[in-house]
C-alpha cells in the first residue's frame, strides 16, 4: 500500500497524528445544521470501525458523552451535530449494537442525559430498538442462490461432473463461506493473531483444509495408477476453471491438495499423467508461490475486475504486517490515523468484494452433497496409509522375508524378525503372536508401512538438523497438516528429510 493511497482522505493536520478529541470533533463537525453528511465521510467511517483496536465502543460512546456541551443558545448546534453523528453510527454500523448489548445501555444512559437537559426532542437520533428485528444484512443465500429446479443424478465420486461444474459448485460454497465473515471479524483477529473466538473464519479456513484434504482422498480412492492420473487431470482442469473465475482461495486449495507429499510421492501414477497436465501444474503452484511475498499471485489478482475470491491468508498476512509494522500512537501521544486508515482500506476492499455476486448454475442437491463430502474428516496417517497402500514406499520388504522364510510357509520366527527391525532405525510396537512366535508376510509388511508413515511425519530415531526455510510452492506441515503461510522463512525442514513443520510465529492457519 503506497503513502499516498494512506494519507488520502485524510484532513492535512492528521498526517502526524492527533488526539481522540480531534478525531471525533472532526467527524462531528462533517455534519451540517440539517443533519446531512458535508464532503466525504471516509474519516467517520474509519473512526467507527477502527477505533475498537484502540478501545471499546462503549469507551467511544463515553468520549461523545464527555463533549456533550450544556444547552444553551450558542451551542445548541453542536449538539444535534454529536446526536447526527451517533445515529450515523447507529443506522451504518448497526451490528455493533447487535453484537454488543452493552454498548445499548450506554445508549439508553445518553438518552437519559439528554432528557434531563431538556433537550428530548434529540431523543429520537439515537433509538436502538429497531436494530434486533433486523436481519442480518449479509446472508449469502440472499447474495447467490442454489438452482433447485433441476434434478439430476449423482454420485459420491462425482463422475458425474465436468471440471467446469466441479468448479461452480466449489465456487459456491468457497462464497458463503467468504461472505460471512465480517468487518469485526477481521479486526478480532488482527488483535488476536489467531482464530481463537472467530468462527466465521474458523469455517472458512476449515473449507479451505476440507478442500484440499478431498481432493487427496479423491485421487486416492482409485485402486489403479491410470485411474489416480485420471483423477489427478480432473483436478487439474478443475484449477484451471477456478483460475479463470477468479476464485484463488479455492484454487490454493486445490493445487495444494494436489502437491501434497500423499500424492507427489506416487510415482506410478505420476507416469500416467501427461506432460501437458504436468506443465500446468507448475504454472500454477508458480502462480500461487511465496516468492517475492506472493508477487505473481498479487499481480493476477490485481489484473483481476468484477468478482474474485482472494487467498485469505495471504491478506491476513498483510493485515498482521500492517498492524506490526505501525505504531498505534506517535508523538504526544496522539492517535496514528494513517495506521487506521491502512488497516480500514485493506479490510474495506475485502468486505467489498462480497457485494459481487458470481454468475454460478449450482444445483442445490449437488451442493448438499459435497458439503457432506468435504465434511468428512480423515486423520493424516489415515491419507498416508491408503497412499502407501496405492503404491507402497519399500518394495523390497518381501524378497527380505524371503531370505528368512527358508520352508516358504509364509512366517518366520520372532527372533528373525527382530533381526530384521534391527537393520531400521524404528520400533513401535510388538508383533502379534497368533502362531506361537511366528510372524506373517502380511503382518511384516503391515509392520514396515506403518512405521514409514509414522518415521515420515515424526522422525523417530533419527538424528534431525532442522533449519529455517522458504517454500516456493504451496506446502503442507507434516504435523498438522495445515499450509504453511507466510512471505519467508515459513517452517522449518532437516537438511536431510522431506518433512514440515510450522514455524511457531506463523499465522494459526490450520484449525485442529
Amino acid at each position: 500500500m503506497t503513502q499516498g493511497k494512506v494519507t488520502m482522505s485524510l484532513p492535512g493536520h492528521f498526517t502526524k497524528g492527533a488526539s481522540w478529541e480531534e478525531v471525533i470533533q472532526a467527524c462531528i463537525q462533517s455534519f451540517d445544521v440539517e443533519g446531512s453528511v458535508c464532503g466525504s465521510s471516509h474519516l467517520m467511517n474509519i473512526t467507527l470501525t477502527m477505533h475498537r483496536l484502540l478501545m471499546s465502543s462503549s469507551d467511544l460512546l463515553e468520549k461523545l458523552t464527555s463533549l456533550y456541551p450544556l444547552p444553551s443558545r450558542s451551542n445548541s448546534t453542536e449538539c444535534e451535530r454529536i446526536c447526527y453523528f451517533i445515529r450515523y453510527w447507529i443506522q451504518e454500523f448497526w451490528t455493533m449494537f447487535r453484537l454488543h448489548s452493552s454498548l445499548s445501555d450506554s445508549m439508553e444512559q445518553f438518552q437519559d442525559l439528554i432528557r434531563d437537559q431538556g433537550q428530548e426532542r434529540l431523543c429520537p437520533l439515537l433509538q436502538t430498538q429497531w436494530i434486533n428485528d433486523r436481519h442480518w444484512s449479509q446472508k449469502p443465500s440472499q447474495k447467490i442462490k442454489a438452482n433447485s429446479s433441476k434434478k439430476r443424478k449423482v454420485s459420491l465420486l462425482f463422475d458425474h461432473l465436468e471440471p467446469i461444474e466441479l468448479a461452480e459448485h466449489l465456487t459456491y460454497l468457497e462464497f458463503k463461506s467468504f461472505c460471512r465473515i465480517s468487518f469485526a471479524d477481521y479486526q478480532n483477529y488482527i488483535r488476536s493473531c489467531c482464530m481463537k473466538d472467530n468462527p466465521m473464519m474458523e469455517r472458512s479456513i476449515t473449507l479451505c483444509n476440507g478442500i484440499s484434504q478431498w481432493v487427496q482422498l479423491m485421487v486416492l480412492s482409485r485402486p489403479t495408477a491410470q485411474l489416480r492420473a485420471e483423477v489427478f487431470t480432473k483436478f487439474i482442469h478443475v484449477a484451471q476453471s477456478l483460475h479463470l473465475m477468479h476464485n484463488f482461495n479455492t484454487l490454493m486449495a486445490v493445487v495444494g491438495g494436489l502437491c501434497h507429499s500423499s500424492i507427489s510421492r506416487l510415482k506410478e501414477t505420476s507416469s500416467h499423467v501427461s506432460h501437458e497436465v504436468t506443465k500446468v501444474l507448475n504454472e500454477m503452484t508458480d502462480l500461487l508461490s511465496s516468492c517475492r511475498n506472493y508477487d505473481n499471485y498479487r499481480q493476477a489478482y490485481s489484473r483481476c475486475a468484477g468478482f474474485k475470491i482472494p487467498i485469505l491468508g495471504v491478506h491476513l498476512k498483510d493485515l498482521i504486517s500492517v498492524n506490526e509494522a505501525m505504531s498505534d500512537y506517535v508523538e504526544d501521544n496522539k492517535v496514528n490515523v494513517q495506521k487506521l486508515q491502512a488497516l480500514y482500506n485493506h479490510i474495506n476492499e475485502l468486505i467489498q468484494l462480497q457485494q459481487i455476486t458470481p454468475q454460478l448454475d449450482a444445483n442445490k442437491d449437488l451442493v448438499h452433497l459435497l458439503t457432506l463430502s468435504l465434511d468428512l474428516y480423515y486423520t493424516e496417517d489415515e491419507i498416508y496409509e491408503l497412499s502407501y497402500t496405492r503404491e507402497p514406499k519399500n518394495s523390497k520388504a518381501p524378497s527380505v522375508f524371503k531370505n528368512y522364510d527358508h520352508d516358504e510357509n509364509g512366517f518366520i520366527s520372532q527372533g528373525d524378525f527382530e533381526k530384521i527391525a534391527a537393520s531400521f532405525p524404528f520400533s513401535f510396537c510388538v508383533m502379534d503372536k497368533e502362531k506361537e512366535g511366528l510372524i506373517s508376510r502380511e503382518e511384516i509388511t503391515a509392520y514396515f508401512m506403518r512405521a514409514s508413515v509414522i518415521c515420515s511425519k515424526l522422525g523417530l530415531g533419527f538424528v534431525h538438523n532442522f533449519q529455517e526455510t522458504t517454500y516456493m510452492k504451496p506446502t503442507f506441515c507434516d504435523n498438522c497438516s495445515g499450509f504453511l503461510w507466510g512471505v519467508i522463512k515459513q517452517g522449518y525442514r532437516c537438511r536431510g528429510d522431506s518433512f514440515f513443520f510450522l514455524l511457531s510465529l506463523s499465522l494459526d492457519w490450520n484449525i485442529p
